[in-house]
């Protein structure tokens, strides 16, 4: 699917994303650091402009944005994320990612056209590998009948291919190995070098569990599957 073809999910009405973007706006603009951004947008290929604030400090400034806040209900986590995603400076893009890696549970099944607009608008590694492992990854596990959608989204652009591929990182034992290996052998072929890590990472991954079913896979799919994605994928076995 063309992303640009897709229109955006409306922001709904949210009080507490009001106050939410309010303070988040109020406590990181002051705290922009003109050279570090300027090397953080080196660093990630200039997809989007940075305020520059280190790492540390930006989650201490999150944790004094949400003091009190409450515990978010999906509408208001579609408002944050999406009004985050506005924002042009991409450590408001991380401060959504991070809220919904904290309140994924708040979220149904009806949020997965939300994580499509985000993990294919402004995409990066940045953002897109975080909401595929830990949120993708919950709303599929909250809800196995998604899976269908991830079948659907192996098939995606780059990006939304990706996360189809990483959404089962986090799985361990309740990984579909036959889902995953049936991704890794649709999307072998693919010639960018991120879904060919992706692959490998995701093998990887799941090589933690099951050692002997990766090896097994890899060496009757050697022949398919990039150096790359072998490599990876064996790297700890």
């Amino acid at each position: 699917m063309d992303p640009a073809a897709a229109p955006a999910p409306a922001v709904p009405d949210s009080p507490l994303a009001d106050a939410v973007l309010a303070r988040l706006t109020d406590l990181y603009a002051p705290a922009a650091d003109p050279v570090r951004a300027e090397g953080a947008a080196a660093y990630m290929k200039h997809v989007a402009p940075f305020l520059g604030i280190p790492t540390p400090r930006r989650r201490a400034l999150s944790k004094a944005v949400l003091a009190g806040t409450g515990r978010p209900d999906e509408r208001d986590c579609t408002a944050i994320a999406l009004r985050c995603w506005r924002l042009p400076e991409r450590e408001y893009a991380y401060f959504a990612v991070d809220y919904l890696r904290r309140y994924v549970s708040s979220c149904s099944s009806g949020f997965l056209p939300v994580l499509h607009h985000l993990v294919t608008t402004v995409p990066w590694w940045d953002t897109v590998d975080l909401l595929a492992a830990h949120v993708a990854g919950p709303l599929v596990a909250a809800d196995p009948a998604l899976a269908r959608e991830m079948d659907r989204w192996i098939d995606d652009d780059l990006w939304v291919a990706r996360t189809a591929l990483l959404h089962q990182l986090r799985y361990k034992e309740a990984t579909d190995a036959d889902r995953l290996f049936g991704y890794c052998l649709r999307r072998a072929d693919h010639p960018d070098f991120f879904i060919r890590k992706a692959i490998g990472w995701a093998l990887r991954e799941y090589a933690k569990t099951d050692p002997t079913a990766v090896r097994d896979f890899v060496d009757g799919a050697r022949d398919r599957l990039s150096p790359l994605s072998v490599r990876e994928a064996l790297k700890n076995l």
